[in-house]
């Protein structure tokens, strides 16, 4: 098959057809601070090893920091996050003001709420067009709450509903 140019406007538009769920990738930084960075493209990748990988954009600011640190927890955000979700994917210093979280076992931020929350060390990250394809290796996991997930679907934040 032919590699044929692909609109990047349309590219977005039919993709964004297919919903994916949202979380919160978070680490501590070298001076102790919690950074974190939202992501929508999270997925199970290995059971034996456990794995679990993330597409991180190269024009983060915060994926650098998260890598440095070489291990990090997938906080899987609940449909009722939205406000959260908003505050931690703006750029800046002060995105952590207010959020409450618990710093694991593992040193790692959990955030409050979340509906599961996986501690991983870094495994690999390998070149993927414009992002970053990350595999953690998962040390510990959680589920925390029983509620519906966040879900980001044609360019908006919502949540799941049941067929009745």
């Amino acid at each position: 098959m032919d590699e044929t140019a692909i609109d990047p406007a349309v590219f977005r538009r039919v993709l964004g057809n297919y919903p994916t769920g949202v979380t919160v990738i978070t680490a501590v930084d070298e001076g102790g601070q919690p950074i974190g960075m939202v992501v929508g493209t999270f997925t199970s990748v290995s059971l034996d090893p456990p794995l679990v990988g993330f597409l991180p954009d190269k024009r983060s600011s915060s994926w650098p920091q998260i890598e440095k640190a070489g291990h990090f927890c997938v906080n899987v955000m609940a449909r009722d996050q939205l406000s959260l979700c908003a505050q931690l994917a703006k750029s800046g210093p002060d995105k952590f003001s207010g959020v409450n979280y618990a710093v694991s076992d593992h040193g790692l931020p959990v955030l409050e709420g979340t509906m599961v929350s996986i501690e991983c060390s870094l495994h690999a990250v390998q070149e993927a067009g414009d992002h970053w394809f990350v595999t953690g290796l998962v040390v510990n996991l959680e589920s925390r709450r029983d509620t519906d997930p966040m879900l980001f679907h044609k360019g908006s934040y919502g949540g799941f509903s049941a067929n009745p």
